[in-house]
């Protein structure tokens, strides 16, 4: 008999590098064959590898972990990990839907994974009105997030403000991260992961796990000869390579 096999989605590598230690102490046998970073990943990533088990972060970019599951519940069993929310958790258990707390471990685990051992085989469970339900639970509270304008970047003596209009893309170096505008680049000590928490989704992606684009600053999308998706920047002669795990922001090639 083959293995189970597992996706996890998370946003934060830290805790997926925690669930996929977790699951392995739990359940050796289980194979996580892909991980995501956001849920329009993961629902891509599913439907490439057809794993048993997915195991969503609820609150991802992009498209979060019930939006994600709303899209693959027919199609796989799924695991939703969370912070404490207690109105989140009260939901899940109404619609008898399995979660883990962050950080995850115990017995909680342990449960979760003899129950799901018991499913494998099995046709998924319909939980769509489940997942209505919580949904509608969950978007409630957020208030409209206030996205970063300005970049304060110091150079020489002088602090320098960039609005974000002006950024063609960001890219991490080493310590720093890039700030390139059509007429210049600085350095900022601002990490990769913190701008795309702050940034507006909608404006900058992701291409890559050490660039971020604007969106309306990129002028075309190439292969390479080694097949490799490049994206090529309106007035700015670099290439930024797109990684395997964001092709699917330019699916069309």
């Amino acid at each position: 008999m083959s293995r189970p096999t597992a996706l996890i989605a998370d946003d934060e590598e830290g805790m997926r590098q925690q669930l996929r230690s977790r699951l392995q102490e739990a359940w050796p046998e289980l194979q996580i064959v892909a991980e995501a970073v956001n849920g329009i990943e993961a629902v891509a990533l599913a439907g490439q590898h057809q794993p048993d088990i997915v195991f969503l972060d609820i609150r991802m970019p992009g498209l979060s972990g019930i939006e994600a599951a709303r899209m693959l519940f027919n199609r796989c069993h799924l695991v939703f990990v969370t912070a404490y929310d207690q109105y989140a958790i009260e939901a899940f258990e109404q619609g008898a839907l399995d979660y883990l707390l962050k950080p995850v471990g115990g017995e909680r685990l342990k449960t979760t994974c003899a129950r799901l051992q018991s499913l494998i085989g099995q046709q998924p469970t319909n939980i769509e009105r489940q997942l209505s339900q919580l949904l509608s639970h969950h978007s409630k509270p957020p208030a409209k997030q206030e996205y970063l304008r300005w970049i304060q970047a110091v150079v020489g003596t002088n602090l320098r403000m960039i609005s974000t209009r002006e950024v063609l893309f960001f890219q991490a170096d080493e310590k720093y991260t890039r700030v390139q505008t059509e007429q210049s680049e600085v350095l900022i000590r601002k990490t990769l992961k913190e701008l795309a928490d702050e940034l507006d989704p909608n404006e900058f992606w992701r291409i890559h796990r050490s660039t971020l684009v604007r969106v309306d600053a990129i002028q075309e999308v190439t292969r390479d000869l080694r097949g490799r998706q490049m994206v090529r920047i309106r007035s700015h002669p670099e290439l930024l390579e797109v990684s395997r795990g964001h092709t699917h922001l330019f699916q069309q090639m």
